[in-house]
C-alpha cells in the first residue's frame, strides 16, 4: 500500500515505521503516514512516562486501532522528556496529522550519531514501496 502523503524529507525513519525529527528540545517521535494508514482508525494511544529511560528498540508505547494493537518502539536510546497529552482525548490526531499534531513523544537522545544512523527518507520510501 503506497503512502498517502509524501515522505517528509526533514525526518529520519525506522524499519518499524516510526519517524524522528531533531528539534531544539530533543528528538520528536511519531508514527509514519504509512503506519497510520495500515492501522486504520486510531482509538487509543498509550504514551511512555516522562523520565523513562529507553534503549533503542524498547517498547515506547502502543497505538490501538479498530483493526489491531501495534507496539511503538524507541528509535534511539535516550530519556523521554515530553509526551503529547492531547492524544489521550484525541487519538485520531495520529490519523489526521501523523507528522504534526499526531506526534507521540520527545526524547533526549543519548547520542546524535544514533539519530544519523536511522533511515533517510529515500531509504524509507524504498522500504514501503514493496
Amino acid at each position: 500500500m503506497p503512502a498517502t502523503v509524501p515522505v517528509p524529507e526533514d525526518l529520519k525513519y525506522t524499519e518499524d515505521h516510526e519517524w524522528a525529527r531533531v528539534e531544539s528540545d530533543g528528538l520528536r517521535i511519531g508514527i509514519t503516514d504509512f503506519a497510520q494508514s495500515a492501522l486504520g482508525d486510531v482509538i487509543f494511544v498509550q504514551l511512555p512516562d516522562v523520565g523513562a529511560e529507553l534503549e533503542a528498540g524498547d517498547q515506547l508505547g502502543e497505538v490501538e486501532s479498530t483493526k489491531s494493537v501495534s507496539e511503538i518502539y524507541a528509535p534511539v536510546t535516550g530519556r523521554v522528556v515530553a509526551v503529547n497529552e492531547e492524544l489521550v482525548n484525541s487519538p485520531e490526531r495520529v490519523n489526521e496529522d501523523p507528522y504534526g499534531s499526531g506526534w507521540l513523544c520527545v526524547m533526549a537522545p543519548a547520542s546524535l550519531e544514533a539519530v544519523e544512523a536511522l533511515l533517510a527518507p529515500d531509504e524509507y520510501e524504498q522500504l514501503t514501496a514493496g
